[in-house]
């Protein structure tokens, strides 16, 4: 390679929707001739708005800029806009975060987990996502994960919130997702006294509330649930009503797991530094990539708080290798989240993180290890259409957290 600095020449875009789910890949191309990064800029239900924000702003601000100066080009770009620490602006810095960090691997023939300080561990313990209609078929899914070597399981029955309620509901009522909070309530601690008693304590389970209940009544469910002595109970509180925690804590000793819609620094240290949740649930692309993701990551280390990095299927597989590099290299890694991948999928993306025997491995390739494949990718369009997950009401109508 030449002696002269190694410069961005030029940013793109690739929209892709390989499982039907809308992804955002950054790639950044070097004066380096064949030398690229890649990064995930992945915000679903707003992709167009994240895909102009990439090209017609971080684009012409990085063009000309070294490779090499990630730190500051990360804390220029995110305050380049002037307002800053939102989804929008956070994945579209993320795409290039992780784009940078990707080809500083390669420059240095090293995998990204050996540039954050190398191994802790040989590979990541994953959770996955057991659902049911009813206790019976959620007590099969959970043994079907079991079989495949899973210890780690997230029950949940019918969903978010639950599905199929008895709603008494006023005539006229708007469209949405409709569940009964109190039903939903009600069914949770049967579904792990269930599970319990089917599969003892050889399993960690955890759970999602999705920010479903009232801050009282979540409250009043973490306690009901102490004596099943779960991994985690995610999500318990919506962002909004954070400081209800301080009331779980002071009442029961169940786990708490919190942050996949956090983008600001403010939501998260409060909770940190008052040791009011036990894992850091963010959405790395979120927050603006890897460069903030491992400073949150040794942060939590400080105070006895293990990651738990948000890993659902609206993550390409460029976002869940980097959750991999950081799980294997960081000392207070919990568990990560983990979705399957299609067949398209990995072929979309070569090198996807591989799951054996319940632990997913990082790719042993320069930087991230991973490619894609534009010409693939583009025969999976995304689509532009709106969440109705997100429409969440309970019985009277009122539109609630989702």
């Amino acid at each position: 390679m030449s002696s002269a600095p190694i410069t961005i020449r030029d940013v793109r875009t690739i929209l892709t929707a390989p499982q039907r789910i809308n992804l955002v890949v950054v790639k950044i191309e070097t004066s380096e001739p064949g030398l690229y990064g890649l990064g995930c800029a992945t915000f679903t239900q707003r992709y167009l708005s994240v895909a102009s924000a990439i090209e017609d702003y971080l684009k012409p601000f990085l063009i000309g800029k070294e490779v090499h100066r990630i730190e500051d080009i990360w804390q220029s770009a995110m305050v380049s806009s002037y307002w800053r620490n939102g989804p929008v602006l956070n994945n579209a810095l993320s795409g290039v975060d992780m784009a940078l960090w990707d080809i500083k691997g390669k420059l240095a023939g090293m995998p990204l987990y050996q540039l954050l300080g190398g191994k802790c561990r040989e590979a990541a313990a994953v959770y996955r996502h057991a659902d049911g209609r009813d206790l019976q078929e959620l007590e099969e899914s959970v043994s079907a994960f079991k079989e495949q070597g899973y210890r780690y399981i997230r029950c949940q029955m019918g969903g978010y919130g639950g599905r199929d309620h008895q709603l008494h509901s006023p005539e006229g009522r708007l469209p949405g997702a409709y569940y009964d909070p109190n039903e939903y309530a009600r069914s949770v601690p049967r579904i792990f006294e269930h599970v319990r008693s089917r599969f003892g304590n050889e399993l960690e389970l955890l759970h999602d509330v999705h920010e479903r209940l009232a801050p009282i009544e979540a409250v009043r469910l973490a306690k009901q649930l102490e004596p099943y002595r779960l991994f985690f109970l995610e999500d318990a509180l919506a962002p909004e009503h954070i400081d209800y925690f301080h009331m779980i804590r002071q009442q029961c000793a169940t786990p708490l797991a919190m942050g996949e819609l956090f983008v600001h620094p403010m939501e998260w240290l409060p909770l940190i530094s008052n040791r009011l949740i036990d894992f850091i649930r963010v959405h790395i692309s979120a927050i603006g990539g890897i460069t903030p993701a491992r400073k949150l990551a040794i942060l939590c280390e400080s105070f006895g708080v293990r990651t738990a990095w948000h890993g659902p299927g609206d993550v390409s597989p460029i976002g869940h290798a980097a959750n991999v590099h950081l799980d294997v290299s960081s000392h207070n890694f919990g568990v990560q989240e983990w979705s399957p991948m299609s067949e398209e999928l990995e072929h979309v993306f070569p090198g996807c993180p591989q799951i054996k025997n319940g632990f997913v491995y990082p790719n042993e390739k320069p930087g991230l290890g991973m490619d894609l494949d534009e010409e693939l990718a583009a025969k999976f369009p995304c689509v532009n259409k709106l969440p109705e997950w997100t429409l969440a009401r309970i019985p009277d109508g009122t539109s609630v957290r989702p």
